[in-house]
């Protein structure tokens, strides 16, 4: 199976550096600039199925995407954007957003979701859609959030080094490629 990841377009928090996860922000008129740019790269690209997270940023990236297409869009919960909890709408100075993204530090906090259970509701949603016989020869297209896009990388090329655990995060509408 092909898999296709693209983070969605940017919002107004993404332009002001805040950090959002829940918070149901809609793209920015520069975020649907990109949307539809990716649209386009993707416009001879087969695709059989996209999966989104629910969240309005994603919605509308993948829609703009979808551009016109007959593609179903399946929204699953397990691609939300990790739960910021109390940091939520802050910028990373604030809060020791380094320690906030390492994986073995795994800091338990009073609202935000922990590390390690993002990422496992991340990789038990690939090791589900892996097990989908129904996609085995298919292409499909994730719509997802930057700290998905760090947990996915995780489950294909290993967990981020120590000191630097966001590295691997996607640009808003980068597109990206791996198997299952």
């Amino acid at each position: 199976m092909k898999i296709l990841v693209v983070r969605h377009g940017r919002t107004n928090w993404n332009d002001l550096n805040k950090v959002q996860g829940l918070v149901d922000i809609e793209l920015n008129e520069e975020g649907k600039s990109q949307a539809k740019i990716t649209a386009e790269k993707l416009k001879n690209e087969k695709i059989d199925l996209i999966i989104s997270s629910p969240l309005t940023r994603t919605k509308q990236t993948a829609e703009i995407v979808r551009d016109g297409r007959v593609i179903d869009i399946i929204f699953d919960d397990r691609l939300k954007e990790r739960d910021y909890g109390e940091f939520e709408g802050l910028t990373k100075e604030i809060f020791k957003f380094p320690d906030f993204w390492t994986y073995s530090k795994n800091i338990k906090y009073e609202k935000a979701e922990n590390i390690q259970d993002f990422f496992g509701r991340v990789f038990e949603f690939l090791d589900e859609l892996k097990m989908n016989k129904q996609y085995e020869e298919k292409t499909v297209l994730l719509v997802i959030h930057g700290g998905v896009s760090v947990a996915i990388s995780a489950y294909f090329e290993g967990l981020p080094e120590e000191g630097e655990p966001t590295k691997n995060v996607m640009k808003n509408c980068e597109i990206r490629e791996f198997y299952l």
